[in-house]
């Protein structure tokens, strides 16, 4: 009765320890409110958000919470998204921007039109992700539970012998084999052993769920800790994934903010992707925009208007050479910008040319020491697939850091060039945006989707989703990945050798019955505790840096 209530105690510490793991994610449920104010034509009302139906409007007031997910109408904000993406820091948000259930509002009134039912809003797809997880084994656990399968019945084999063998034989009395018999099953007793592995795993992917990072099991958190090679994609993984003016040279005596001015006053009724950057640098630089008059759009070259009474035209190279604009000197800027990976477009008056402007996809903040990290974090390779051309991908490849860039892909041949690379023996993490990668996310051994809070085909895709943009996710993850696996090593050796040592004092006769209940409780518990340990965030040494760990391939830790 006391081994029986000792092991109870055990496994309801076990219980709690998978418990605390799970709340963490379960608790993000409970952020978002039950009750949405509806907005109807009498006016606003609270109503369940079960209740709810998709597409329909909802008000959010500041400091509340957003109870569904949705897409802004109307009104500006800064949201708190931490429990969805990961992101510390409020992000402002305005009409188009998307809203996620359990996010906070904090000083703007907004107008919402909901985009998803209250049981399948962002949180709680993580939570079915999460459980999903949780089903989910590791190879490393599988493998447990088959050597725990074939001990268990070879231990009570040996119990029996224990118990039957020596008395028949005349080694002594049946009372004393049959206590040292019962003793060797409870020491034996492979629970430590049996939740080594699933304490450490849960705890794993909950402590990634906390820092915005999915993982859709504990296969892939096995994966990840072997990676040898990590391939980026371009366009919205290594780039912010829309143009931004990166540059402004003046070429007629005029300055860098007039010529941008200029160039924004005839591009402002344009909704060109260029246009639309050059009209959005002008405005956070806070310059007035002139009005424009007689504004036509050129297909493929650029745009006239008159503005200040001045006819202008904006416009890429052809329209240069066809206007008679481009001097040899304006053509060499144009080809110095090119040269740089940016699309050139030059602001001339008449046949004077005034400037010529940069317009490029810039590099996401971060990128470059995210690619530095992943080498720290000891990844053999960082190479970048994409399918912009060469002289586009080149630039974006040397700012962040990448060894090798392979430029001019379709989405066949990053397929192709998966499969190329993991014949050579390397282990390929592919990040990308889950939609136009899927192939190469399908290919990898481990597929990362990016920003993709709210998309659901990218959560399906990819083995692992970062809910924000952060590049920077990338290493601490693996880094927690390996720690998690060394973690359950320990754990088995902890739990096997505890066991062989008591297994030989219970059948020698040196072991007590209480002393094989503590033994057996005492490695649970030291199993459990270990186990939790996955639920931090990885180390980093005192200089800030992640600790260099160069696998050699194959290895796992």
């Amino acid at each position: 009765a006391s081994a029986m209530f000792l092991f109870a105690v055990a496994r309801l510490l076990e219980q709690r320890a998978v418990g605390r793991a799970r709340g963490a994610i379960t608790a993000l449920m409970d952020l978002a409110p039950d009750v949405a104010t509806l907005i109807t034509l009498q006016g606003d009302q609270p109503v369940p958000v079960a209740q709810v139906a998709v597409g329909r409007r909802i008000r959010i007031r500041p400091g509340e919470r957003v109870p569904l997910d949705g897409t802004i109408l109307s009104g500006h904000s800064a949201m708190n998204d931490a429990p969805i993406t990961g992101e510390s820091m409020p992000v402002e948000k305005g009409p188009g921007d998307p809203v996620y259930a359990g996010a906070i509002n904090h000083h703007g009134g907004l107008e919402v039109r909901t985009t998803a039912p209250v049981t399948d809003t962002t949180l709680a797809r993580i939570l079915h992700r999460v459980e999903e997880a949780q089903a989910a084994r590791a190879p490393i656990q599988t493998q447990v539970e088959r050597f725990a399968r074939v001990y268990t019945p070879l231990v009570v084999a040996l119990a029996v012998l224990i118990a039957v063998v020596p008395p028949l034989a005349g080694a002594g009395g049946w009372t004393d084999w049959l206590t040292r018999a019962l003793t060797l099953l409870v020491i034996a007793c492979p629970c430590a052993l049996v939740i080594s592995t699933p304490v450490t795993i849960v705890s794993a992917l909950t402590g990634a769920a906390r820092s915005g990072v999915l993982l859709k099991g504990g296969a892939e958190l096995e994966s990840l800790a072997r990676i040898t090679m990590v391939a980026f994609d371009k366009t919205g993984t290594l780039t912010e994934g829309r143009p931004a003016v990166t540059e402004v040279i003046p070429v007629d005596g005029m300055s860098e903010l007039e010529v941008l001015r200029l160039a924004a006053s005839v591009e402002r009724h344009s909704e060109h992707p260029v246009a639309r950057a050059v009209v959005e640098a002008a405005r956070t630089r806070g310059l007035s925009l002139a009005a424009a008059s007689g504004f036509v759009a050129l297909p493929g070259r650029g745009a006239r208007a008159v503005v200040e009474g001045r006819a202008l035209q904006l416009g890429n190279r052809q329209l240069c050479d066809e206007s008679g604009t481009c001097r040899d000197g304006v053509h060499a800027l144009m080809e110095q910008l090119e040269s740089r990976g940016s699309t050139a477009i030059l602001l001339s008056a008449e046949r004077t040319p005034l400037g010529v402007l940069g317009v490029a996809d810039r590099v996401r903040p971060g990128a470059e020491l995210a690619v530095q990290a992943l080498r720290e974090a000891g990844i053999r390779q960082v190479v970048m697939l994409t399918g912009d051309s060469a002289a586009v991908a080149g630039p974006v490849g040397a700012a962040v850091g990448v060894d090798e860039v392979r430029a001019g892909l379709l989405p066949e041949a990053k397929y192709a060039a998966v499969v190329e690379l993991e014949s050579r023996g390397e282990r390929v993490m592919v990040v990308g945006d889950g939609v136009n990668d899927a192939p190469a996310l399908a290919a990898a051994t481990t597929g990362v989707a990016m920003g993709v809070a709210g998309t659901h085909i990218a959560l399906e895709i990819a083995a692992v989703a970062l809910m924000g943009d952060d590049l920077g996710l990338l290493a601490p993850l693996i880094r927690r990945a390996r720690r998690s696996l060394a973690i359950v090593r320990e754990n088995i050796v902890v739990a096997v050798g505890l066991k062989l040592v008591f297994l030989v004092l219970a059948a020698t006769g040196h072991a007590t019955l209480w002393m094989a209940v503590a033994a057996d409780m005492g490695a649970s518990l030291l199993v459990i505790a270990n186990g939790l340990r996955a639920l931090s965030p990885p180390a980093a040494d005192p200089s800030g840096r992640v600790r260099r760990t160069r696998p050699a391939a194959g290895s796992s830790t």
